[in-house]
């Protein structure tokens, strides 16, 4: 008989086959968690944010920008103002000159350095700007633009992307120090810290201290849960084993440092380094104290529980805690350490808003890029969206619309608003207020209600009469008697001035100040609504124009946008530009996307529209917007106000040198409010123009334009020695005054020939 094997073979013949299926299966588990390992770090570690950013301020000779305007750009965009500056963030000020020294960032055109230089002012903006190097002036200076915001997708967590060799080489010091010291020397995990971690939390009873790496914990924080659990433990361990074989240390940290959870901006999950720089103290992470940096590695164990705002002790205590070891390592001297100890924590108010909130011009911005990109753009990871967004004239606009509102409330608690600023220059869309309350998202006013725009339409009025210069002058006289129109339905309509009275004749620089209304259909029956329309659409009217006389007086519903885009074209020399809210976007590689853009038409003659420009001006002098002129004493503004019938929609147009606006105050059940443009509209303007002091416009000579002179009764051209005359700018094809002032010619002048 063969002898049974003993159970010492047995066990050992079923523990090697058992060992060998383990390994097998461990071998097949562990080529699946290096696929999902190598999907996730070859490929896209993670969905970045498309991040939106301002406008770039440009600085050059002639720049519509004020010395106090450049200041107040510099403090938003968190430069530091010192006596002398000596590195990038930091900029000196006397009364006529800035002395600045930017930070190198990516401009849509090409990346941009750090460069010094000196910037000069004058009475009518900026005068020069020049390099310190080597006092060379430059034709046009950027600085960078304002990260507004980053447009969050799916999962929720934000981050700006860093690269290991821009972070701050203390940062990784310090967290190499703290959170793994033999992070260099070990495969992934580190026995002999788990088994330390082991003994001392049984010590105390409870868990004190971790054992992880910062391999693991990047494992955890990629791939798996926070559950706490053997089996989620071993799988972290194996897969910081494999993350160690296949990628080197640095690639390592680059990943933990962007990866790592840093606090929580309300229901955004702030990620990584970089974002976590803005997020506590408002600047890049290159530009942060020591104490600041050590700070971002003490957040780490606990962003909620060291939360500076909430526990600044607290924080404070971990921070130093930061700064003592790397004192003791050698990084630091005791004289560092305790000049770093000795500081604030410095982190930004919290009251100071991480992104901006601004529902209205964001959802024209998602609306344009989704015209001119397609609907998909805004998943696409890393994107980078430069759009036309003033942040001063943004929060110029808002205070204007909280403080002027607030007190129209007195009236009338459902009072609503809408607002809209351009850029004069580059047709950009500059500021955008859709509610009341500018946070507000839901419906925005500011482009979605369709109202009559009331006297607003007038400028279009006597910019299409005006183009005709042999029949119509600034002097020339117009009908202001009682009036009755008939339409094909026998439907009659008698027009009326606001104080129902009648002057028999004015000039029409006088009709058009004073807003008259009979005055003005008279003038537009005579060239004709469709001519009047002709110049409104090509203007930049983008929607149905009824051509009926009552439209010669606003009967034409409109928004805040359409009539900045209009009144955009009258501040622009008559030239129309399709107003904007983005004017470049790159990929994750930082190369333009290519999209179409309308080029510029000339809409009304550059002569014609500086004489609308001119009595615009005399609206804001001595007409209907008389108010705003004495506010403003020595400025020259051009403006124009709007009220709808039975004062149920308030307007204002009005522009100075640097910005568009155009304002609409009423109710959104179209109630009546009591309101004129003047009273409404325009004291919102005035408030902005209060927060954001206006540049007065530079009304240079044009080709066509010639100082005119006309009798003051008649509107006869006649020479400037000649009595009772006014002088107004006339077109020079058709400016012919008399010889002689009118009076009969002698037997001599005949003679001679006149």
């Amino acid at each position: 008989m063969t002898a049974r094997p003993g159970w010492g073979r047995r066990i050992w013949s079923l523990s090697w086959k058992l060992a060998l299926v383990l390994f097998a299966a461990m071998t097949i588990y562990s080529i699946y968690l290096d696929q999902i390992i190598a999907r996730k770090f070859e490929g896209q570690k993670w969905h970045l944010p498309a991040q939106v950013f301002s406008r770039s301020m440009a600085l050059y000779p002639g720049a519509a920008v004020s010395h106090a305007q450049l200041i107040a750009e510099l403090k938003l965009l968190g430069y530091r103002k010192v006596a002398n500056p000596r590195q990038v963030g930091e900029f000196s000020a006397s009364k006529t000159k800035v002395d600045l020294w930017r930070r190198p960032f990516l401009h849509p055109q090409g990346s941009q350095e750090a460069q010094r230089v000196m910037i000069t002012f004058d009475s009518q903006g900026v005068a020069s700007v020049a390099r310190n190097s080597d006092r060379r002036e430059l034709a046009v200076f950027h600085l960078e633009p304002v990260l507004l915001d980053r447009m969050i997708t799916g999962d929720g967590e934000d981050r700006l992307f860093v690269a290991t060799d821009k972070m701050p080489e203390a940062i990784v010091d310090a967290l190499i120090l703290v959170e793994d010291r033999s992070f260099f020397e070990h495969h992934g995990v580190n026995p002999f810290a788990i088994i330390r971690a082991a003994m001392v939390n049984i010590s105390a009873g409870r868990t004190v201290q971790g054992g992880s790496t910062l391999t693991q914990q990047l494992a955890k924080n990629f791939f798996l849960s926070s559950e706490r659990s053997i089996i989620r433990k071993l799988r972290e361990a194996l897969m910081a084993i494999i993350i160690d074989f296949r990628y080197e240390k640095d690639e390592i940290l680059e990943a933990y440092l962007n990866e790592v959870y840093m606090g929580q901006d309300k229901s955004r999950a702030v990620h990584g380094m970089g974002l976590a720089s803005q997020f506590y103290f408002g600047r890049p992470i290159a530009e942060l104290t020591l104490p600041q940096q050590a700070f971002l590695v003490a957040a780490i164990k606990g962003p909620s529980y060291y939360n500076p705002w909430r526990y600044p002790e607290r924080a404070q205590e971990r921070r130093d805690l930061v700064l003592r070891l790397l004192m003791e390592s050698g990084q630091l001297s005791v004289a560092q350490y305790k000049a770093a100890v000795e500081s604030p924590l410095g982190v930004r108010k919290a009251s100071k808003p991480v992104h901006q909130k601004l529902p209205a011009f964001f959802a024209v911005v998602r609306g344009e890029l989704s015209r001119r990109f397609g609907d998909s753009l805004l998943q696409q990871s890393g994107i980078k969206v430069y759009t036309t967004l003033d942040p001063l004239a943004q929060e110029a606009a808002e205070q204007a619309v909280r403080s002027t509102m607030k007190n129209l409330e007195q009236r009338d608690k459902a009072l609503q608003v809408g607002m809209v600023v351009t850029d004069k220059y580059s047709a950009g869309i500059a500021a955008m207020v859709g509610d009341k309350v500018p946070s507000y998202q839901g419906f925005n006013r500011a482009v979605e209600i369709r109202r009559p725009i009331g006297s607003l339409i007038k400028p279009f009025v006597y910019a299409t009469a005006l183009s005709q210069g042999d029949k119509y002058t600034l002097a020339t006289p117009l009908k202001d008697e009682p009036i009755t129109l008939t339409n094909s339905h026998g439907k009659t309509w008698s027009p009326q001035n606001v104080n129902k009275q009648f002057s028999g004749e004015v000039p029409l620089i006088t009709a058009f100040k004073k807003s008259m209304n009979v005055p003005t259909v008279n003038l537009g029956m005579a060239i004709g609504t469709e001519a009047v329309a002709t110049t409104l659409a090509k203007s930049g009217w983008n929607e149905t124009i009824p051509e009926y006389p009552s439209m010669l007086l606003g009967a034409v519903n409109g928004s805040p946008l359409m009539v900045a885009q209009v009144y955009q074209t009258l501040a622009d020399n008559g030239r129309y530009r399709q107003l904007n809210a983005v004017t470049h976007v790159l990929d994750a590689d930082n190369q333009p996307l290519s999209a179409s853009q309308r080029g510029a038409d000339q809409a009304i003659s550059v002569s014609s529209d500086f004489l609308v420009q001119h009595a615009m001006t005399q609206v804001v002098q001595s007409g209907t917007a008389a108010r705003l002129g004495k506010a403003f004493p020595g400025v020259t503004l051009a403006g124009k106000t709007g009220t709808s019938n039975d004062s149920r929609d308030s307007w204002f147009a009005g522009f100075d040198e640097r910005n568009v606006a155009a304002v609409w105050v009423g109710l959104d059940d179209n109630g009546k409010t009591s309101l004129y443009g003047s009273s409404g509209a325009m004291a919102v303007y005035q408030a902005f123009l209060k927060q954001r002091a206006p540049i007065s416009l530079r009304r240079t000579p044009v080709n066509g334009v010639v100082p005119g002179y006309f009798d003051a009764k008649t509107g006869v051209a006649k020479q400037a020695n000649c009595g009772n005359v006014v002088a107004l700018p006339a077109l020079s094809e058709s400016y012919q005054p008399a010889k002689n002032c009118g009076e009969p010619l002698s037997w001599w002048q005949k003679l001679v020939g006149g």
